[in-house]
This record gives structure tokens, C-alpha cells and sequence, in this order.
């Protein structure tokens, strides 16, 4: 899967996640353990320089799942909620999507910030 990403996009925008303080809940440790994070990052970043692309990583901290995609807002979001509704514009999407879509403005312009319009 690292090799089709790095081979098949020119820029790769992932986030910094703390894996050993999600290993410590028990909730998530089974699922982290067997998805091998660690090591998909540590491949990502090999393969990105091998063939070329740009590994962009997105501060820890960036709060890519509270922010609105639509309007900036942030609002808290549990882990249990799958869906973002933003109670300010009532942009409603897909956490995962939604938390990509702020990722690839975080590349673009280093925060969910949209360019000034006019």
C-alpha cells in the first residue's frame, strides 16, 4: 500500500500521531497494534524519497477532525461520533473525509484556512 501511495501521488499529507499514548488505551491498543502505524509511517517516508514525493506531517496537535472543512469552526469531536455537523454553518460529513479534506488545506496553505477571496 506505501509503495502505490508514494509511487501514485505527488504529495502525501498524514498526521503525527501519537501512537504510544494510544497504545496505553486499551480501547484502541488491539486495533493500533494490528494496523502497524509506526511502521507504515516509517515505510511512507522511505518510499516518498524514493520515488520522488513530498511526505507532509501534519503537527500532532492539528486538530484535523474538530475543525469545519466549510467554515473553520472548531468543535469538539469524540471518537465515538463517525459524523462532523458543525453547529455553526451545519456542514455535515464523513469524520474520515472531512478530516482529510483539512489535511490536504493544511499542505496548501499550513492550516484549514481557505486563500482570502475577492
Amino acid at each position: 500500500m506505501t509503495t502505490y501511495i508514494a509511487k501514485n501521488h505527488s504529495v502525501v499529507v498524514i498526521e503525527d500521531l501519537n501512537v504510544s499514548g494510544m497504545m496505553a488505551n486499551h480501547k484502541l491498543a488491539k486495533v493500533i497494534g494490528d494496523n502497524g502505524l509506526y511502521e507504515a509511517r516509517q515505510q511512507l517516508q522511505y518510499k516518498c524519497e524514493r520515488y520522488g514525493a513530498k511526505l507532509v506531517v501534519a503537527d500532532r496537535f492539528f486538530p484535523s477532525s474538530q475543525l469545519c472543512s466549510s467554515c473553520g469552526n472548531k468543535q469538539p469531536m469524540p471518537l465515538s461520533e463517525r459524523i462532523y455537523e458543525c453547529g455553526c454553518c451545519g456542514n455535515k460529513i464523513d469524520r474520515v473525509g472531512h478530516a482529510s479534506v483539512n489535511l490536504e488545506r493544511y499542505n496548501e496553505y499550513g492550516s484549514t484556512r481557505k486563500p482570502a477571496e475577492g
